[in-house]
């Protein structure tokens, strides 16, 4: 078990520095505890570009999450993997970037807000993002959380009203994560124009760091929605490999790929 509080990156604030020396953002995410090496894929990634990373918290009933993120969820769940355990390796990681976790609001729920935001904390995670947990909804945990030292980050969908995204945007921390298309996270072959309006209408009220997810697959649309995007989110394309049984390498591998596209040099 943890004894000591791990070293906690900030995740605006580390975002924000990102995005002002000129650099696009981004952020993998992994399924905690879903193979033996996971930990080892974490930092794998964190060597090969990210600026922050999204680890998942498994849960039995992932309303977000399409078909290989589930897969991932039950493979770490068949593992008996318990969120400790997750928040044990992330701090056993030590990497040197910010780390936000992303689950299910009956893991926060169970755990009590006060006791979740402060094992974040201890574990050295920065960030929490809770997608069934609604803005109306949000003010207990956020209380905690912000008091913790842990951000939360909010999602604004392509549906999201103009004045529920002046709102979202408002209370958003660590950064706004962008929708880009409606549906289950999963890989897309194609985005559409729904990630760039719905980065528009974000502008309009918020200047914090802005990151594209839900579909973005490949090299090319992480290169592409970075164009009007602060930076990029991928999960599905990342994880497949990982199921793969690819490991680090294909983790490393992958996430240089994308590394390379947004920076310009393909």
């Amino acid at each position: 078990m943890r004894s000591s509080v791990a070293l906690v990156h900030e995740l605006e604030a580390s975002l924000r520095a990102a995005r002002a020396a000129g650099r696009k953002l981004l952020i993998p995410y992994l399924m905690g505890g879903m193979t033996d090496d996971w930990e080892q894929s974490l930092a794998a990634v964190v060597a090969a570009g990210a600026d922050a990373v999204e680890v998942g918290i498994p849960f039995s009933d992932p309303m977000m999450d399409g078909p290989v993120i589930q897969e991932a969820a039950l493979m770490s769940l068949g593992r008996r993997t318990v969120p400790d355990q997750v928040l044990d390796g992330i701090a056993r990681a030590e990497v040197p970037v910010p780390v936000a976790v992303m689950t299910y609001y009956n893991i926060v729920y169970r755990a009590g807000h006060k006791r979740m935001a402060h094992s974040l904390v201890t574990a050295g995670v920065s960030g929490a993002i809770i997608p069934d947990l609604s803005l109306e909804e949000l003010a207990p945990w956020a209380r905690e959380a912000d008091a913790a030292g842990v951000e939360t980050v909010l999602l604004v969908a392509p549906s999201s009203p103009d004045d529920r995204v002046a709102r979202i945007c408002d209370r958003a921390r660590g950064f706004v994560y962008a929708v880009a298309r409606m549906g289950v996270t999963g890989e897309r072959a194609e985005l559409g124009d729904e990630a760039r309006q719905v980065v528009e209408r974000i502008r309009r009220h918020s200047d914090m760091p802005v990151c594209v997810g839900v579909g973005v697959s490949t090299p090319e649309q992480a290169a592409e929605v970075c164009e009007v995007a602060d930076g990029v989110v991928v999960g599905s394309a990342l994880v497949r490999r990982l199921l793969a049984r690819g490991g680090p390498e294909a983790a490393a591998e992958f996430v240089g790929s994308l590394r390379r596209a947004i920076d310009g040099g393909g």
